[in-house]
């Protein structure tokens, strides 16, 4: 802050010896140094002030994360995995079931009439996940429905 060195020090005591006297730079010196050492003590109270606010403002940061970190932890405390997969399921659920209730009934091609397919078509079969289950359809002779219509129309 202030630059000063043992030159301008010694020309300092040399103008306040002659400017004061000797008789009264001793007390003068005294009180000199009791003004800087309150001056120097206010600053250390200052600073001292300064740095404790600072410690508030951090501590009051840290307890806030530390809140937080609490709150959390308790919400992970309460989590139930199994309850968040039943709830997911259930909503899905009554999605579905909504979905199918506003749809409307439709009509498969397997429940059409007879009548309502071309002469030379072969009756529509529903596809079948199992195999080996028999067809509760009663097979009639390949043959017969061959020879019953010809693509042209006429019989054989």
């Amino acid at each position: 802050m202030f630059e000063i060195g043992w030159g301008e020090l010694l020309l300092i005591g040399v103008v306040a010896l002659i400017a004061i006297g000797p008789k009264e730079l001793p007390t003068v010196f005294r009180t000199l140094g009791q003004w800087t050492n309150k001056l120097r003590r206010m600053a250390s109270e200052f600073q001292g002030q300064f740095q404790e606010a600072m410690r508030e403002a951090e501590m009051a940061d840290l307890k806030k994360q530390v809140d937080d970190m609490t709150s959390q932890a308790q919400s992970y405390a309460s989590f139930d995995p199994v309850a968040e997969v039943r709830r997911e399921l259930d909503s899905t659920q009554q999605q579905i079931e909504s979905a199918m209730a506003d749809k409307p009934a439709e009509v498969s091609p397997v429940a059409a009439e007879p009548s309502a397919a071309p002469a030379g078509a072969a009756p529509a079969i529903a596809p079948s996940t199992d195999v080996a289950a028999p067809s509760s359809a009663p097979s009639e002779p390949a043959t017969a429905d061959a020879d019953a219509a010809k693509p042209d129309g006429k019989p054989a």
